[in-house]
């Protein structure tokens, strides 16, 4: 059975020692790596910038996912396409004008992604489904990590997950915010593609244990719900 992509966010990582955090992701067999920018605008703390994915992009070859909390998001995307980012995804609440933005990361040969805070709905990005590559769906109010997930927020990823049937279309549904082992079975009912995870993967004394009773949760839970119906 397949399991999400799970992707650690080197938010909740030690500055101090990112080559560390790399080779842990590494070690763990998680596929992709979360860069959350932030810039002290759009959300309250400030981040990092290109020059962190940059160095990052050079110390390895995992997949680069970079999530832009910035307001004018179209004043950077060429900056992170330059560093090496793989996947960018933006605010729908801080772009006007998403469509030509996700033209031009997409031109750029890069995946195009859009999220959405909690009080945000689906109906908001409903027409730009088909130029998307990715949908991300915040679980928590963005800015800080080790919050609770909203519940709620599960309800967009079905409401998603539908249309992408009816409409026959490919983009992926991630979310962030809350996930960790606690949560991983409620989430697991909604099916998200990608799973987002901070504090609960750089707080794990034995990563590679915690990812891998993750992905057997994912799957009980999954299993679970198929015997019922």
């Amino acid at each position: 059975m397949e399991t999400p992509i799970f992707a650690p966010s080197i938010l909740s990582a030690d500055f101090c020692d990112i080559r560390a955090a790399i080779a842990d992701i590494e070690s763990s067999h998680c596929p992709w790596i979360h860069l959350d920018v932030m810039d002290g605008r759009f959300v309250p703390p400030i981040t990092f910038g290109s020059k962190m994915v940059g160095d990052i992009r050079a110390s390895t070859e995992l997949f680069l996912d970079v999530h832009l909390m910035v307001e004018e998001p179209d004043r950077h995307v060429h900056a992170f396409i330059e560093s090496g980012a793989d996947a960018i995804t933006f605010h729908q609440e801080a772009c006007v004008h998403s469509h030509r933005l996700l033209q031009r990361i997409r031109e750029a040969r890069k995946s195009a992604g859009i999220s959405i805070v909690p009080s945000t709905p689906i109906s908001s990005i409903i027409h730009l489904l088909p130029f998307l590559d990715q949908v991300l769906i915040m679980t928590v109010n963005p800015g800080y990590g080790g919050q609770e997930l909203l519940p709620f927020c599960l309800e967009k990823v079905k409401d998603l997950a539908a249309i992408r049937t009816a409409q026959k279309l490919s983009f992926k549904i991630a979310i962030d915010g809350g996930v960790n082992i606690r949560t991983l079975s409620r989430i697991a009912l909604s099916r998200p593609d990608i799973l987002v995870m901070g504090s609960a993967f750089f707080n794990a004394k034995n990563k590679k244990e915690m990812v891998d009773n993750m992905r057997h949760q994912w799957i009980k839970a999954i299993e679970n719900k198929d015997s019922v119906h």
